[in-house]
């Protein structure tokens, strides 16, 4: 296996665990903002920078359809701390699950093209693009985490782990 199939396989891994605690969340927990912010809401602060840090650089990022301005961090942007965000009706399950179809195959196509060696793409990070795979990931799978957590605390609902790409 290559390097690029190894990360490929890594992200779709990755999500098909999203999948699992986005598909299993009970409606009382998808909505519960029990400790900070609600299930959903980190649902999708996690799939959103699985989709920005896909792209070869800042400049090329296209927001998902329904992406919410300021929706994508837990609070006011760093550069107007005294605006508040209102996070509105929270996204569907369904919904979510769509913007993860988009993050697979981004994952599967932004892959193929990429540079390791290359600078990040991203002022704020300064990682070349095959330690910027590493830390999407791990960005990804810390969240998931959070939520298997949650699902397990609130509703004794459990996530199977998944190792590699469930097409592997």
């Amino acid at each position: 296996m290559d390097t690029r199939a190894a990360i490929v396989s890594q992200y779709l891994a990755t999500l098909e665990m999203m999948k699992q605690v986005v598909t299993k969340c009970p409606d009382d927990v998808w909505r519960n903002a029990r400790p900070s912010n609600q299930f959903w809401h980190i649902a999708y602060h996690a799939l959103f920078y699985t989709h920005l840090y896909l792209q070869p650089q800042g400049a090329d990022f296209v927001p998902w359809s329904k992406h919410r301005p300021n929706l994508n961090a837990f609070g006011p942007p760093p550069w107007a701390p005294e605006e508040e965000v209102e996070p509105g009706e929270p996204f569907t399950q369904a919904e979510l699950l769509d913007y993860l179809t988009l993050c697979q195959q981004e994952a599967s196509n932004q892959t193929q093209t990429l540079q390791l060696d290359a600078p990040s793409g991203f002022d704020w990070i300064p990682l070349n693009k095959l330690e910027l795979q590493f830390y999407n990931i791990r960005h990804l799978q810390h969240h998931i985490g959070e939520l298997s957590q949650r699902l397990w605390a609130e509703a004794g609902i459990e996530i199977n782990w998944v190792g590699r790409s469930p097409e592997d």
